[in-house]
């Protein structure tokens, strides 16, 4: 089986983190999105991964390489519009030829992976298999609606009046029907060809689909929230650690990595947080949830709940919580407001 990784689209849920970096790159627990997501895609004994990418394929690229860090061999497929989920399915033709695949969504977060999910298909082999979730309120979801074996009768894209609760995950398993399918469909009101309508093809020809009901932890990051709450998540199972310094007159309270390189003096680290490779944090307070990446500098300064990109800095802030600080920003404070604040950003100054 191989694995396409769909890695492309313009995140503008994400802004302003999403004009200078691709959002499957957003670090949580300081690794980035995709690859959590191609470490699950490994677990399933995948070795070939297509990932496509769009204008931010060098970024990508750049950090995951040819996969080998990763104990795979990583194919990139460019997409240069942003067509629709089975487009990359036809764009990925060559590379997936006849084989069964995993197509995962790069922004997904599955920490507890799908294996027992890719064991099922493998030993059915359905022409699709699909993996769900309840959710509280299926109109924002496409979704799948079954019969009593747990075949596939019918998907709906974010319905009004919903027939079921079951969410599409962005995660899916097919055979090479998959590829009949999506050259027989055409492209939907908004210019897309949907994975959805390949899928339901196969349904209305009588091909086997079928859904699997996933009960782990699963978050689409998409957004600002999201990647602070999965964030938050992830630090849950953190493997504490000291590989940098602390200093005599530090305190480290619960789960807390100390990367190498990172440097903690006269501050309280309470976990589960993480401090990067390289960081300094000084006569500060670090509450938890919090994961510091790379060189980053911190001093006199109250943080929690929040993710901090390489190469940040913030000093002597008295309280931040909840906040993602991007890569190289500079926090501070002054006798008065003032913001140097670029397009959709969300800033939250206290009364």
């Amino acid at each position: 089986m191989k694995a396409l990784v769909l890695s492309g689209g313009s995140g503008t849920r994400l802004r302003p983190f999403s004009y200078s970096m691709p959002k499957q790159l957003i670090p949580i627990a300081n690794k980035p999105v995709l690859e959590h997501v191609l470490d699950n895609v490994r677990a399933l004994g995948v070795t070939e991964a297509g990932i496509v990418v769009g204008d931010r394929g060098r970024q990508i690229a750049e950090v995951i390489g040819d996969g080998s860090r990763l104990g795979l061999r990583v194919t990139y497929i460019p997409q240069a519009e942003p067509l629709g989920l089975a487009h990359c399915v036809t764009l990925a033709r060559t590379f997936l030829g006849d084989e069964d695949f995993v197509m995962y969504l790069g922004d997904n977060m599955l920490p507890e992976g799908v294996a027992d999910i890719a064991q099922d298909f493998t030993a059915g082999r359905p022409a699709a298999q699909l993996v769900v979730q309840k959710v509280a309120d299926p109109r924002a979801f496409g979704v799948a609606e079954l019969d009593a074996a747990g075949q596939v009768e019918r998907l709906v894209e974010k319905p009004q009046q919903p027939r079921s609760d079951l969410a599409l995950l962005g995660v899916y398993f097919f055979t090479s029907a998959i590829h009949r399918a999506v050259a027989s469909i055409r492209p939907s009101a908004r210019g897309e060809l949907e994975i959805t309508d390949a899928i339901q093809w196969l349904v209305a020809q009588g091909a086997e689909v079928r859904a699997s009901e996933y009960s782990g932890y699963w978050r689409d990051t998409g957004r600002a929230e999201d990647v602070l709450e999965c964030n938050r998540r992830l630090l849950e199972s953190l493997r504490p650690g000291i590989v940098g310094e602390v200093d005599s007159r530090s305190e480290l309270d619960g789960q807390v990595l100390i990367e190498a390189g990172a440097r903690v003096v006269r501050s309280r680290v309470e976990g589960p947080a993480i401090v990067g490779v390289g960081s300094v944090v000084e006569d500060s307070h670090i509450g938890p949830g919090t994961s510091i990446g790379r060189d980053c500098v911190l001093r006199d300064t109250r943080l929690a709940d929040s993710i901090v990109l390489d190469g940040a800095s913030i000093v002597n802030v008295p309280g931040l919580y909840g906040s993602l600080i991007g890569r190289n920003a500079s926090v501070g404070t002054s006798a008065r407001h003032r913001l140097v604040v670029g397009d959709h950003t969300r800033i939250e100054v206290a009364a």
